[in-house]
């Protein structure tokens, strides 16, 4: 009996001195308050990052080069992708065109700007107008990791959340009439 409770106070030590030092579960970086050419949200987007030591963001800036793509990696994991497609037309997020992107697609409710948006279970992809002459619409897309939950409808929340904050952003960085 005394022997057991060695034991267990013994793993309880451990296991309290593994939850202060933090050991695998804090941020140890900076929430970039611009990413990929676009000013981020640190609210929405921390959901999204996994917990971590190093974050680095890779690519180029996503409003500035036609068909460019970015991430933001936690110690080496790409924990977001992101892209912007400047087009000439609407293209339907929920259209069978673009139904390989996803798995369990879904159309997202109405947006707070014009638009369309679909989700999938690791991904969004939002159509909305711009207005300038090389992108009469953009196609934004967004891929996230699971390492910051796994929890596949907490991810969907996470991913609308911070979608819908960084789609107008990226229209005022790239100063879209279309609002």
């Amino acid at each position: 009996m005394r022997e057991s409770l060695r034991l267990r106070t013994a793993v309880a030590f451990v296991g309290l001195a593994l939850f202060v030092s933090g050991c695998g579960s804090s941020r140890e970086y900076a929430i970039p308050k611009e990413a990929c050419g676009v000013p981020m949200g640190e609210k929405e987007l921390t959901p999204l990052l996994p917990h971590g030591e190093k974050l680095d963001v890779v690519g180029d800036s996503v409003v500035k080069k036609v068909g460019s793509y970015c991430s933001i990696n936690v110690d080496n994991y790409r924990a977001v992708s992101f892209s912007v497609e400047q087009v000439d037309k609407f293209y339907d997020p929920m259209g069978e065109l673009d139904s390989f992107r996803f798995t369990n697609r879904k159309k997202m409710a109405p947006l707070p700007f014009d638009g369309s948006g679909a989700m999938g279970d690791r991904n969004v992809m939002i159509s909305t107008p711009c207005g300038l002459p090389q992108a009469d619409h953009l196609v934004v897309f967004l891929i996230a990791g699971e390492k910051a939950t796994k929890d596949v409808n907490e991810r969907r929340s996470d991913m609308e959340a911070f979608m819908l904050d960084f789609v107008p952003r990226v229209k005022k960085t790239m100063a879209c009439p279309a609002a």
